[in-house]
């Protein structure tokens, strides 16, 4: 990373606390100065993003510089979340990359129309999760200029 990026908060929403250990063991792995804070569904997502609930505490829960968020989630899924960020003109700047398994069209095609800045399949592999997240580190935290 360049010297004006410093360490960058992430906000991963997924349920599947297996794929949530994966991301944060290969952020450790590419050795990107990033901060994983993890919520399990949607709603959780928004509580830390308003500072509601246990998350009211603005040190143990920054504004995040990225949302990973994935689709396919209990009591509020990734749609409706994506839609409510995006929605929201205090969050609608804070990029959100869709990562999840599914592959379908409308998927890809509604979360685009969502205002999702990425689209992303999950990897198989662990090699290729890696990848992936270095590839996210490099173009979101050294390439691209986010709002602050």
């Amino acid at each position: 990373m360049n010297s004006r990026q410093k360490t960058v908060t992430i906000l991963m929403a997924d349920d599947d606390e297996e794929d949530s250990l994966l991301v944060r063991e290969a952020l450790i792995e590419s050795q990107l100065p990033i901060e994983l804070y993890i919520v399990s569904n949607g709603e959780e997502l928004m509580d830390y993003l308003y500072n509601r609930g246990r998350y009211t505490d603005n040190s143990r829960a920054p504004r995040p510089g990225l949302i990973l968020l994935d689709l396919n989630m209990p009591k509020k899924n990734g749609l409706e979340t994506l839609q409510d960020i995006k929605t929201d003109p205090q969050l609608r700047q804070i990029p959100v990359v869709i990562l999840t398994t599914s592959s379908t069209e409308e998927d890809i095609y509604t979360t685009y129309n969502l205002g999702a800045n990425s689209f992303i399949i999950k990897p198989e592999t662990y090699a290729s999760l890696i990848e992936v997240i270095n590839t996210l580190g490099k173009y979101w935290f050294e390439i691209v200029e986010l709002p602050l």
